[in-house]
């Protein structure tokens, strides 16, 4: 359940909140906050807290995850990339059906030599790209990290579901926002990190921006 539907309709998760915001929630060393212990997944094993916390945010992911309402309202959050892509890759695996795997295309631009390695290139993970393998099945649920055509519902962060593939686009169900149900297709496009000062070259990745 997602943080703003537990607002709705659990009073003490609203509350918590709401002290959290105004500052009134005690704290430790006056910078951190201790979670209460009906928010967290204790920790056993690293795959079986990923399980866990996959089963308590998306329960019954493979009899679901084909409706467009429980993609809509669901979501894990991370801090890294990495952490995200695995998350991602574990829990793609749980979907039934073909995976498809799609590679980007690295290249090291303004640079005096450009000879770096695409094995190298290949490695990055800069926050605000995709993957350069990027695991896909039909049914997945997939988010939008550019404006491509906000007039019609692309939007950076907009929620889909992948509905069918072809070589070079993705077919895709918007799940959110008020073109939901629409049928999109997004094309593999060229992308560079948003913190230009991350490389000592201009990274580019041509791949689904998803």
């Amino acid at each position: 359940m997602t943080r703003n539907m537990r607002a709705s309709s659990d009073p003490w998760f609203a509350q918590f909140l709401l002290n959290v915001g105004d500052g009134t929630e005690p704290s430790i060393g006056n910078d951190f906050i201790r979670m209460p212990d009906e928010m967290i997944i204790p920790y056993t094993t690293e795959e079986e807290s990923i399980d866990e916390l996959i089963e308590t945010v998306f329960p019954s992911l493979n009899e679901n995850g084909h409706r467009i309402d429980y993609v809509a309202s669901r979501a894990i959050l991370s801090t890294k990339n990495e952490y995200i892509n695995r998350l991602n890759e574990h829990m793609i695996e749980t979907y039934p059906g073909e995976e498809l795997i799609y590679h980007s295309i690295d290249t090291a631009e303004d640079h005096a030599h450009g000879n770096y390695p695409s094995e190298f290139l290949n490695s990055l993970t800069p926050n605000g790209l995709p993957p350069h393998i990027l695991k896909l099945k039909k049914e997945c649920p997939i988010i939008l990290l550019r404006n491509l055509d906000p007039a019609n519902g692309l939007c950076s962060s907009t929620r889909l579901v992948c509905r069918n593939f072809q070589r070079n686009v993705i077919d895709a169900e918007i799940a959110t926002g008020g073109h939901a149900g629409k049928r999109i297709f997004i094309p593999k496009i060229p992308l560079s990190p948003p913190d230009d000062d991350l490389f000592p070259f201009r990274f580019k990745r041509k791949q689904f921006p998803v």
